[in-house]
Formats: structure tokens, C-alpha cells, sequence
């Protein structure tokens, strides 16, 4: 620690700008990291805790429980409910209208894929910053080593010696942004990575459970119609 306030107190202004950016880079980073993975996790578990129910309350043609069951706080981080209810919603509203059958599938299906785009928007949020600070991160820091470079070997052209021991110190204490700028990057890029994979995941979930239900929609109006 004290190896550090040292190096800390011979570099330049610029160079010490350099480390305050790549300072707050890293805690923002880390804030989204952690937010991402807790909204990440929480959708899993809610969307496995509700995919049973749901299926169960249409298995027995019940559309308000599926609804209310969507809607259920319990439920309120699962992307599967997310997207589900809303092409419920659409279906249950039409449904005891006079408009036209097909319409009423039409209209679930825009309601559904409505509501997967919104969810993957806010299943990124937050991730284009960490991509910006994985790619920047590590020029930042050799911004930084280049203006303590640059301030070493200055320093050696105005003192009297000349030998590499002048400028070491120096050099040794710019290349701490580069490690700097490394250690900010690296997890970012991988965690955005590790984001942007799950993103996917629940992307083909939402897409399957919309499919799922549209089938289910058409279905229960083709049996309402051969009971008619």
C-alpha cells in the first residue's frame, strides 16, 4: 500500500487522470456485472418456478389463471411471464368479441412479439457500456503509460544521469496503467460475453413459449368451432 501512495505521488496529473478514469470504469463495470447476474438469475428461477403452473392452468383452458399467474409477484423477473402475458392479455380481451377469429391469433402473435422485443432490451441494459469499456480499457491505460513514458524520459534529459536506473522507476510506474487497463478490461469482456450468451438462451425460450402458446391459441379455437 505504502509501494503504491509512493508511485502515486511521483507520477504526473495527467497520468493519475488516467488511473481516477480507469477507477470509475472498474466500479461501474462491477455495479452492472452484479445487477446483470442478480436480473439474470432472479429470471431463471422465476421463469422455471412459473412454466409448470402456466402450462397447467392452460392444460385445464384456464386463461385468467394464466394471467393472474403471470402477473403474480413471484413471477414479476420471469421473461417467460413477461412475454406470455401479454399475448394472453391480447387473446383473453378478443376473445369474447366479435372480431374476426384469425385477427385475434394476429394480434396475440404482435402482442408476443412485442413484448420478447421488449424483454431483450431489457435484458441488455447496461451491456453496451461494458462492451465500450472491455474495447477502451486497455487503451486508456496505454494512454496512460505512453504520458509516464514520456514523462520519464524527460526527466532523464534534464537530470544528469543518463542510465537506464534513471528512467526504471519511472517507466515501472506508467506501466501501472497498462495493468490498470487490463485488470478493468479483461472481466468486462468476459462478462459481457457471458451476458450476451444467456441473452440468447432466453431469447430462443421466449421464442418457444410464444410459439407454444399461439399453438395453443389456435387449438382452442379450432375445438370451440367444432363445438359450435
Amino acid at each position: 500500500m505504502t509501494g503504491f501512495i509512493e508511485m502515486w505521488g511521483q507520477m504526473g496529473v495527467l497520468a493519475q487522470a488516467v488511473v481516477v478514469v480507469l477507477g470509475f470504469m472498474s466500479i461501474w463495470s462491477i455495479s452492472v456485472m452484479i445487477e446483470r447476474y442478480i436480473t439474470f438469475r432472479a429470471a431463471r428461477k422465476q421463469s422455471r418456478d412459473f412454466a409448470p403452473v402456466v402450462a397447467e392452468a392452460l392444460k385445464n383452458g384456464n386463461i385468467r389463471e394464466a394471467i393472474e399467474l403471470a402477473e403474480a409477484k413471484e413471477h414479476r423477473k420471469s421473461h417467460l411471464a413477461k412475454v406470455l402475458v401479454a399475448g394472453l392479455q391480447e387473446f383473453n380481451a378478443h376473445e369474447g368479441s366479435s372480431a374476426i377469429p384469425g385477427e385475434t391469433i394476429e394480434a396475440s402473435k404482435r402482442a408476443l412479439q412485442r413484448a420478447t422485443a421488449i424483454g431483450v432490451e431489457e435484458f441488455k441494459r447496461g451491456l453496451g457500456g461494458l462492451a465500450t469499456i472491455g474495447a477502451t480499457a486497455p487503451f486508456v491505460g496505454l494512454f496512460g503509460t505512453t504520458i509516464g513514458i514520456i514523462n520519464a524520459f524527460t526527466g532523464m534529459a534534464a537530470g544528469e544521469d543518463t542510465g537506464l536506473a534513471a528512467v526504471a522507476g519511472g517507466i515501472a510506474e506508467a506501466l501501472i496503467a497498462t495493468a490498470f487497463g487490463l485488470f478493468v478490461a479483461i472481466p468486462a469482456v468476459w462478462m459481457y460475453n457471458y451476458f450476451s450468451t444467456k441473452i440468447e438462451s432466453f431469447v430462443v425460450e421466449m421464442d418457444n413459449s410464444s410459439s407454444e402458446l399461439v399453438d395453443y391459441f389456435l387449438k382452442r379455437r379450432a375445438e370451440k368451432h367444432g363445438s359450435e
